[in-house]
């Protein structure tokens, strides 16, 4: 199915929680949000989304405790997948209650819920639902989420990996990454001084720049970010990503409607 005006938006854990306060949501954040999605597809109602979400200081700081993400290793392994998959939907919960306060047409499809791994390898992943919430103009929300492994027993999707496998099925034609940062620093001392673009041309003389966060993250941070988005976008060459600030009031809008902010990843220049 091609949905030639699909957007991916994906809401930073950085930017819709407090990762310095554990289990803590920026809840006046993610209501401003909704506001500005839903004002988005007032003025452009043609716009089709998916939303994702990450899980800043819910579902990493108990990752971090339990080690989720590196597979059954140790004792009380699956006490801690569940911990962790409670957390993720605690906040999945409350982005999905603002976003429906807007009015939002919004269903949640969990990855815990359909995704089968093997070593860390997604293996099967039925979306017929979320392609059929789409046609029927629905806003399904997908999350960084807990996911079974054949392999080494349970490990973590990040929202990104969960965006790399829906790229392939329901081909969307732009993901827009909305968290703190302005964009992919060249300094991150400078964050005035914003890499505009990221090729798979120029990605090995920026690579320096990619820390990752000052916080917890078991998904690899700003690195592994970018990383994921050069792949998909090398396999789908007409996809643009922009990562971009959505603490400033408007910035989400302005993306949603086309306006270039913060630093494009394309196929080439």
């Amino acid at each position: 199915m091609t949905q030639p005006s699909l957007t991916f938006l994906k809401l930073g854990g950085s930017l819709i929680t407090d990762k310095q306060q554990v289990l803590t949501a920026q809840s006046t954040t993610i209501y401003r949000l909704a506001k500005e999605i839903l004002v988005s597809l007032n003025e452009q109602p043609d716009l089709r989304l998916l939303i994702g979400h990450g899980s800043g200081s819910f579902g990493h700081a108990v990752a971090v405790k339990y080690q989720t993400q590196v597979g059954e290793k140790k004792p009380g392994y699956w006490q801690g997948f569940a911990a962790v998959w409670s957390a993720a939907r605690e906040l999945n919960q409350i982005v999905i209650q603002h976003l429906a306060s807007q009015n939002l047409p919004v269903m949640a499809f969990p990855p815990s819920a359909g995704i089968i791994s093997s070593d860390k390898v997604l293996q099967t992943w039925d979306v017929s639902p979320i392609k059929l919430a789409i046609e029927h103009q629905l806003i399904p929300i997908v999350q960084g989420d807990v996911v079974f492994d054949t392999k080494i027993g349970g490990t973590i999707f990040s929202t990104e990996q969960v965006f790399q496998h829906l790229c392939k099925m329901l081909q969307p034609n732009r993901i827009l990454i909305a968290g703190l940062e302005h964009g992919v620093y060249l300094d991150p001392k400078k964050p005035q001084d914003v890499i505009p673009r990221i090729t798979p041309g120029n990605f090995r003389s920026i690579v320096p720049a990619l820390t990752g966060a000052g916080t917890a993250d078991v998904t690899g941070g700003m690195l592994s970010k970018v990383q994921l988005m050069l792949e998909l976008v090398k396999n789908h060459p007409a996809l643009k990503v922009h990562i971009f600030s959505g603490v400033t009031p408007g910035n989400v809008r302005k993306v949603l409607l086309g306006e270039n902010l913060g630093t494009l990843i394309t196929a080439g220049d």
